[in-house]
């Protein structure tokens, strides 16, 4: 039934004159694209890869490599054979020519030129250079995501043109490893998606209050003993008195495995971003390291979830040496111009009861407990700066006074972005509301146990990052979104491609299409002929209700 319903929404929506897809015989559409381009307009005919087809490239260097030989792999995967790669400065019958243009308006954009004779590229930069390749990509039967089967098949794409730049300059996945950790291999196919829907932003959330996860040499414990918790929570964590499943759990990324994910995702255009919580959600290294604590301990890393009191002493000298010995390994690490270093959810008990926290208020002229995480998000912004890093936080580092150059990631809700866009700071929204693809998608009683709420793909899909309360000048510190996934109750690669997809792939259209080319049914059009390419990648995305059934009830 549910196949039939899609089958008539399909049929219902092509009827009304879509411009960006088409029905030709045998029903296929064509052109379905996600994110949605910002033009396309359709040609006759196909473009057909043969034994004699090149990728010429103009220029031919290691940035402009990296895209032709994407693609080559994808035609080998699909007809058997790989284009050979050289450099060129025009298009010729029979090839593909890839060129970066500084002509493009748009370092981002590029245009795409496909005719029987060839395929013509002309992008502004390298990165926008590899996003015209998926859209390539996903113009491809779904045969080329997987190795060569020993049949050699037609590989055609469909003939079109089409203008494409992204709406904005942010458009990002967030990973949470601190409460459930997932191989390289996962984490590597966790960027392959966002690669493929045009992203080019990982957030990789790293230190938990249950999970220390990344290498630091000079302090080891961190990881001999802050990655691993004697035992897990089962079920909700709200239900009380909690039950516990008596497994040690834990695990950790060495530098040389950071390494290797870094270099996978900047070979797909694609930053990472790594978060070290502080001052809160801090238990984990706690208990490796007491003495950075009000109390001085002693702590076990955290067995269940929530907000734990015990978060890093701001009146000790040590606790920021401490901070800065690891940021400066986590900064060797990570080339980004980006260090999210947290600062939400941070309770202020301990800092009341502290003699050398209340010192600190007193000898530095503060106000309060909130000005003291400001003081310390300030000295640790300062740090960053003269290391040439830029810091990011959860909107509650707007408390007591924001840092100067600091970039607010708006979770709690839209208000925290608007306000500091109003005060001239940079902004990524991920609201709760739109953004948290760890709640639920359908009702609760058929899914997975989770954190809470319902946020069905629809609800995701209609959030516009555009608020009448700022002015022109202030909207363009909305630098993008992002959607979150945090992992309390994802525990496996499986349940956490079922909990982001295709939810994720709605995230990316808010970040890449213009909001007049948006259109839910056109989206849901397209991702059921790309359902095909996601199955042939193997991923366990959400195949139930994407439509927000719970407002439907309500009227």
């Amino acid at each position: 039934m549910k196949n039939l319903v899609c089958l008539f929404v399909t049929i219902a929506f092509f009827l009304s004159g879509c411009k960006n897809t088409s029905l030709p015989a045998g029903g296929r559409n064509t052109y379905a694209i996600i994110p949605a381009p910002l033009s396309l307009t359709e040609k006759t005919g196909e473009f057909t890869f043969s034994k004699k087809s090149r990728i010429l490239l103009h220029p031919l260097n290691s940035q402009t490599e990296i895209s032709a030989s994407f693609l080559a792999s994808l035609v080998n995967n699909g007809a058997g054979f790989s284009p050979e790669i050289s450099e060129g400065d025009r298009p010729r019958n029979g090839s593909v020519f890839l060129e970066i243009d500084t002509a493009v308006s748009n370092p981002s954009g590029y245009s795409l030129v496909v005719t029987g004779n060839s395929i013509t590229v002309k992008a502004g930069s390298p990165a926008a250079l590899f996003n015209a390749v998926q859209t390539i990509r996903q113009l491809m039967p779904p045969d080329v995501e997987k190795p060569f089967s020993g049949t050699v098949n037609k590989l055609a794409i469909p003939a079109c043109e089409i203008k494409d730049e992204p709406r904005f300059a942010y458009r990002g996945m967030h990973l949470d490893v601190g409460r459930h950790l997932f191989s390289v291999e996962a984490i590597k196919k966790y960027i392959d998606l966002l690669a493929l829907h045009k992203m080019n932003y990982f957030h990789w959330h790293l230190t938990e209050d249950q999970g220390w996860r990344i290498e630091i040499k000079k302090y080891p414990r961190l990881t001999e003993i802050g990655s691993i918790r004697k035992e897990t929570v089962i079920g909700h964590a709200g239900r009380k008195p909690n039950q516990f499943d008596g497994k040690p759990y834990g695990g950790f990324y060495t530098q040389d495995e950071v390494r290797d994910i870094v270099s996978y995702a900047t070979s797909r255009f694609i930053t990472v971003i790594p978060e070290i919580e502080m001052p809160g959600h801090s238990l984990a290294a706690l208990a490796a390291y007491p003495e950075l604590s009000c109390t001085g301990g002693p702590f076990e890393v955290g067995k269940t979830w929530g907000i734990f009191e015990d978060v890093y002493c701001a009146g000790k000298e040590e606790t920021f040496s401490f901070l800065e010995d690891v940021l400066t390994e986590v900064f060797e690490l990570f080339p980004s111009q980006y260090i999210h270093i947290g600062g939400d959810e941070c309770p202020k008990t301990r800092w009341k009861k502290c003699s050398l926290c209340q010192k600190r208020i007193k000898d530095e002229g503060l106000k309060d407990e909130h000005e003291l995480q400001s003081y310390f998000i300030r000295r640790i912004e300062k740090f960053a700066l003269s290391k040439g890093k830029r810091i990011i936080g959860w909107d509650e580092i707007l408390e007591g006074g924001l840092a100067p150059e600091a970039t607010v990631m708006s979770w709690r809700g839209v208000k925290g972005g608007i306000e500091a866009a109003r005060q001239n700071h940079d902004v990524i929204m991920t609201p709760t509301t739109y953004a948290y693809l760890d709640y639920y998608q359908a009702e609760p009683a058929d899914q997975p146990l989770a954190i809470g709420g319902y946020l069905p793909l629809e609800k995701v899909y209609s959030f516009n990052p555009v608020f009448e309360e700022l002015t022109e000048e202030q909207q363009k510190h909305i630098l993008g979104v992002q959607g979150n996934v945090w992992t309390e109750y994802i525990a496996t690669p499986e349940h956490l491609e079922y909990m982001a997809c295709p939810r994720m792939f709605a995230i990316s259209e808010i970040g890449w299409t213009m909001a007049n080319k948006k259109d839910f049914e056109d989206f849901l059009a397209r991702f059921e002929v790309q359902r095909k390419r996601y199955d042939a990648l193997n991923i366990n995305y959400f195949k139930g209700e994407y439509r927000d059934t719970r407002s439907v009830k309500k009227q």
